[in-house]
């Protein structure tokens, strides 16, 4: 009887660790899409983790999803032969985030109609987000964070889109830059 209790002892304190091992090391590649109504919590208040929100929120991510439904898109959309982008994976690739992941990766309160995400581009928040763990960059970037690079834009500001104009990466880049507005903390804290 107590060799059983110490093999059950020790077959579970097995699984809790293998289990710990996968959240701390690379366990981000099953990470869970938050949404940005996570990301807003601290990023729209400069006291918590600074104002990154209200970048994104000025900007054309924010809205990809929702151009889908102007008459361009759907003038667009019908030469394609796409009877309505806002129900098009053609279009999901590049206006929603986390396009063609499972959907058991999304928290329940994600919405695809916030279009283009904080984590379309630093990848899914699960790990990270938690404010302890963004409070330290290289923590945050262990849990998943991306710090995106020209290869993440590229996925969709490339010839394949139907309205591509000439990508220049700092350009583009600086519109979107939430570190330059000198008050970000959270990720970006320094050592």
């Amino acid at each position: 009887m107590g060799k059983k209790i110490t093999f059950l002892c020790g077959l579970v304190f097995l699984i809790l660790s293998l289990s710990l091992i996968n959240i701390g090391f690379g366990g981000e590649s099953e990470s869970k899409y938050m949404g940005v109504f996570k990301c807003k919590i601290c990023h729209a208040n400069v006291k918590l983790g600074g104002t990154e929100y209200q970048v994104w929120e000025k900007s054309a991510h924010a809205k990809a999803y929702q151009t889908l439904a102007s008459e361009k898109a759907k003038a667009k959309a019908k030469e394609l032969g796409i009877d309505d982008p806002q129900k098009s994976e053609k279009c999901y690739k590049c206006h929603v985030t986390g396009y063609g992941v499972d959907k058991s990766r999304f928290d329940q309160k994600f919405k695809i109609e916030d279009g283009v995400q904080c984590e379309e581009c630093h990848g899914p928040g699960e790990g990270y987000y938690p404010r302890f763990v963004m409070q330290k960059r290289d923590e945050s970037i262990k849990k998943g964070l991306v710090i995106p690079d020209e290869k993440v834009c590229v996925k969709c500001h490339n010839e394949e889109s139907p309205f591509y104009k000439k990508f220049n990466f700092k350009e583009f880049f600086a519109k979107m830059d939430h570190k330059g507005l000198g008050t970000s903390k959270a990720g970006g804290a320094k050592k």
